[in-house]
């Protein structure tokens, strides 16, 4: 039996049912068998394992895995079927109520077989892990597919730093796909590492593994048509790719304006008005639950009620230890259907949906020809995954997680660059008794802008616990040059001490919280020691301690070693009167500057709303 296309030719090696010849024009004879890859030239082996493919799918041929006695969930259809699935060569060939052989047989009976999950928008730094150790954390609960923003590690090491983490996280039974960040800086008002041009984005952009353009975070600028953005938007439309939103609160002609702009999703919904305003624009409403950000809760009636439309599941910003507790996606699911939406749906939304908003038609689904990333619940229901599969292989089973890539280190190098500092560079001078000050919103990333009064020494702040008013100091790290912005924040609740950070969205300058100058200097000097991370002072004294040494947003550490130091670093927060929950990711999102309405930068405090630094709070050593 053979088959022609193309001048290729495929032949049937006679008395072998797992051996065959591909004849091009350009290669001649090249023989192959199951498990054997191609060497001579890679479309014959694309077109011998297509061929194998098709005999799998007749039976004319064992395949490589047999899943068998599940049901199987369709995505297309949403019916949950009984039948088997047939994996030849990383791919499914065949579903469905047929009689079928394969090298290996696994039986699923009283199981349901879905498509892996897919993370629609994930910045894999805010989980301070790097690829390699991800992947084993997530895999287990059924994430086959994560589509990242490196926009954090853009705006510390550039483009540089987004090679290293294509490089870091090949050859994993869990792809990772990037987008181009479209805005480092995320704003003019603040000092990042790097600065991504539309140049920088075109090159990134003809990388096969990455997706479109991330976020444009600055919708003042697409409004504006400032021309550096209108660039990068070109460059992804006349690709023919993805371009993702991130506009929290626009609305009426502003958002219209926006979305004309080639732009077709959003993380930012925090209001079920908002998010059908957006899916009424034909918008795909990204439905964030992170560890700092949870708006699932909110928009669950409008998916239980049908109303979005398209919608799709990420978690944006999540920490180690919430990974370890709650889960990934399968935590979200589970959620999502006991809330009343049928776990068909779900799963479809949180599979085939955003496969397909990011052009990956190859999978999202269990369908023949699809890549063969699957998984097997007990129950839609309890959805407690039992085995996940990428690829065609079994990489986990039982929460166990069976993959052992090998991946390449990923280099450290210390990123905090500091000038010297005194205690005097954490003084605030202030003209009255009233100041404004950054509201801290719980359970979000929006802030408010306040007008609190004020305790003063000879015209200094003078920390009053009373008042639940603290300092917080961003300080340019990326060159040393000795700019620090000064100003004040409600609701952090510190009676003593204070708290530094290097992970500070999105320029990632130190970003500290404090009740005296003394405290503050020493959470400075400690995050410059330990080349960026998490700590907590009190008394002059570091009391905990996370490092970070990897552009002082990742580290080499297993997760489990992450989130027991979080544990103490949180603890650490809480003795010093610290009640938030993720103290350090609430501390990290206090200089977003693109996020209304006031945040701190090393240029002092900026006004989103009205687009201005307040004038007071900059403490500017660089030019004196």
């Amino acid at each position: 039996m053979s088959g022609r296309g193309g001048g290729t030719q495929l032949t049937v090696i006679p008395g072998s049912e797992n051996r065959f010849r591909v004849r091009t024009p350009q290669s001649g004879d090249v023989h192959v068998r199951k498990g054997m890859s191609m060497t001579r030239d890679s479309e014959s082996a694309s077109l011998a394992a297509l061929w194998r493919r098709i005999r799998v799918a007749r039976g004319e041929e064992p395949g490589d895995l047999l899943l068998t006695g599940g049901r199987v969930l369709n995505v297309f259809t949403g019916e949950i079927e009984p039948g088997d699935v047939v994996l030849a060569d990383g791919r499914i060939a065949g579903v469905g109520p047929y009689q079928w052989s394969a090298a290996e047989t696994i039986d699923v009976s009283g199981q349901v077989i879905l498509p892996g999950l897919i993370d629609a928008h994930m910045h894999l730094e805010s989980t301070l892990l790097v690829p390699v150790e991800l992947a084993r954390v997530v895999v287990p609960h059924g994430t086959t597919t994560i589509i990242a923003d490196p926009h954090e590690i853009a705006n510390v090491l550039g483009v540089p730093g987004i090679e290293m983490l294509l490089r870091a996280s090949e050859g994993l039974p869990l792809d990772i796909f990037f987008m181009a960040p479209s805005c480092v800086p995320a704003a003019p008002f603040e000092h990042a590492g790097a600065v991504l041009d539309a140049d920088a984005v075109a090159q990134l952009l003809r990388n096969e593994r990455v997706l479109g353009l991330a976020e444009m975070m600055n919708f003042p600028g697409v409004l504006a048509g400032a021309d550096d953005v209108l660039q990068k938007l070109a460059c992804a439309a006349d690709a023919g790719l993805a371009i993702d939103g991130h506009a929290p609160g626009l609305s009426g002609r502003d958002l219209v304006a926006y979305v004309t702009a080639g732009i077709r999703s959003d993380h930012e919904s925090t209001t079920p008005e908002e998010a059908l305003a957006k899916a009424r624009l034909g918008m795909l409403v990204q439905v964030r639950d992170g560890s700092s950000a949870k708006n699932l809760d909110t928009l669950l009636p409008l998916i239980r009620d049908g109303k979005l439309g398209r919608w799709c599941l990420c978690t944006d910003d999540v920490h180690p230890d919430d990974l370890l507790e709650q889960g990934h996606l399968d935590a979200r699911l589970r959620r999502v259907i006991a809330a009343g939406v049928p776990g068909a749906e779900a799963v479809r939304h949180t599979s085939l949906v955003p496969a397909e908003h990011y052009g990956l038609d190859d999978r999202g689904a269990i369908a023949p020809g699809y890549r063969a990333d699957l998984i097997v619940v007990d129950d839609l229901d309890r959805f407690n995954v039992t085995s996940v599969l990428k690829d065609g292989l079994v990489v986990a089973r039982h929460g166990r997680y069976l993959a052992t890539p090998s991946a390449p280190p990923v280099p450290q190098q210390n990123s905090v660059h500091l000038s010297d500092l005194c205690e005097e560079d954490f003084q605030l001078r202030l003209g009255a008794d009233e100041a404004p000050a950054i509201e801290i919103v719980p359970e979000q990333i929006l802030t408010r802008k306040q007008t609190v009064r004020v305790s003063r020494r000879d015209g200094l702040w003078q920390f009053d616990s009373r008042q639940d008013v603290a300092l917080v100091a961003s300080i340019e790290r990326h060159r040393a040059t000795g700019q620090i912005g000064l100003g004040l924040v409600k609701g952090f609740g510190l009676k003593r001490g204070a708290l530094g950070s290097s992970v500070a969205h999105d320029s990632h300058n130190l970003i500290l919280v404090g009740t005296n100058p003394k405290d503050l200097l020493c959470c400075a000097e400690t995050l410059h020691q330990m080349g960026g991370g998490f700590v907590a002072v009190t008394d002059g004294q570091p009391i905990a301690r996370l490092a970070l040494p990897i552009a002082g947003l990742l580290s080499p550490e297993p997760a489990e070693v992450l989130a027991r130091q979080l544990d103490e670093v949180h603890r650490a927060a809480r003795s010093l009167g610290c009640s938030l929950p993720a103290p350090f990711g609430t501390l990290s999102f206090l200089a977003l500057s693109v996020i209304p309405e006031l945040r701190i930068t090393d240029r002092g405090l900026f006004d989103v709303c009205r687009q201005h630094l307040l004038e007071a709070g900059l403490r500017d050593r660089s030019e004196s």
